[in-house]
């Protein structure tokens, strides 16, 4: 224990030094013995719940395109319900859009997320246009869809990924035509993935279950190491567009046009063809199973992506929702209730007062993502630190 609570000690000093605090390091150092104490201590308080705590609050003022709020800026929660506040502009930089008339403003959204999700029985609720859930940045889910057909038949649906896609900037997003900044497959500027550790909480459906990055526990009992959740989506073998993948047998006006260079492979979201032989996940690409933050086990969505990284189909949240979706959230303009409480992010052991307790929890997410990344850059760090020390 002697070593760690000499590097604690050294880097709350070398932090000091970073982020110009005006305390001085013996403080610092006289901090950092206590939370040091606290680590090999028991928790005074149960830390918040992930769905409470997985938002990027922006506690610095961040802003993003054109000078515009970014991130998170307020959660609350009651028993029942948690209130999240944002921009749909995120902190790092966006843009731009090739070929797009449209730009990025802030959307000043108010949307809930159940504490208690509840499975949705019988036949599952399509996921529509429009936000379909939060990234933990505030930014809003898209479906695989851009909302139109072929012939306007809404039979083939085009596949946003591979028809808007030379509009999406670098971190896989672009504006709406209502200039809402969004994505319809991963963030890829959000969070740096490692095929090493679980990925983390990047976001919430609409039906309130969580949504992992990419790797995940290869056993849904939480053993047999990290692996990349695998989609059970491939291309169907065919040149002509006459069947829907369930083998159903179109009539001629609504078959889809033969598969070339105009209209390839990939190009309808019918192109797709779901078998659960060697797939991780189901056809909403959703799974049971232990996770870190929930380690009795949740049903959760994960964005699957290809072995080089690219996306692979459907992307985030498949074809319909798992759970009973919240249909509040429709427009993003949810009216918060009195008597809420409101997240602190600071006070990671939920105590109710920023103290030496939280530092230490703080310590023990050093060097990691997730908790205690209280600047949104991905990593918890230095910056962090000094933004947890001036709450004290």
């Amino acid at each position: 224990m002697t070593s760690y609570v000499y590097r604690s000690a050294q880097s709350i000093f070398n932090a000091s030094l970073i982020v110009n605090s005006v305390q001085t390091a013996g403080a610092f150092v006289a901090v950092a013995a206590t939370a040091a104490t606290f680590i090999c201590g028991p928790t005074h308080a149960q830390a918040y719940e992930p769905v409470i705590s997985a938002w990027r609050v922006n506690l610095t003022g961040a802003i993003g395109f054109n000078n515009l709020t970014a991130d998170v800026q307020q959660v609350r929660y009651s028993s029942t319900y948690v209130y999240v506040n944002s921009s749909s502009v995120p902190s790092y930089s966006i843009g731009p859009w090739m070929g797009s008339p449209n730009t990025v403003t802030n959307q000043n959204f108010s949307f809930r997320i159940s504490r208690t999700p509840v499975v949705k029985t019988g036949t599952k609720t399509p996921t529509g246009l429009g936000n379909i859930g939060i990234w933990v940045n505030g930014v809003g889910i898209f479906n695989y869809s851009d909302g139109r057909s072929y012939n306007n038949r809404n039979i083939w649906h085009n596949d946003a990924i591979r028809v808007e896609g030379p509009s999406f900037d670098a971190c896989g997003g672009h504006p709406s035509p209502n200039n809402q900044y969004h994505n319809h497959q991963n963030a890829a500027c959000m969070f740096s993935e490692s095929n090493q550790v679980h990925s983390p909480i990047v976001g919430y459906a609409f039906d309130s279950f969580p949504i992992y990055g990419p790797y995940a526990y290869a056993n849904a009992d939480g053993s047999g190491g990290i692996k990349k959740m695998r989609s059970g989506y491939s291309l169907r073998n065919m040149t002509t567009r006459t069947t829907l993948p369930n083998g159903t047998v179109l009539t001629s006006a609504n078959y889809g046009p033969a598969v070339s260079a105009t209209y390839p492979l990939g190009y309808f979201a019918e192109d797709y063809a779901y078998s659960a032989t060697n797939a991780d996940l189901d056809l909403n690409n959703v799974r049971y199973c232990v996770t870190p933050e929930y380690p009795n086990g949740t049903y959760a969505y994960f964005v699957t992506i290809n072995e080089p990284g690219s996306p692979a189909y459907p992307y985030i949240v498949g074809p319909s929702f798992h759970g009973v979706v919240d249909t509040s959230n429709i427009g993003g303009k949810v009216t918060v209730p009195t008597g809420v409480t409101n997240y602190n992010p600071i006070d990671m052991d939920s105590s109710g007062t920023v103290d030496s307790a939280d530092l230490g929890r703080f310590l023990t997410q050093f060097g990691t993502y997730g908790p205690g990344d209280f600047s949104g850059n991905g990593i918890v760090d230095s910056e962090d630190l000094g933004i947890m020390l001036g709450g004290f």
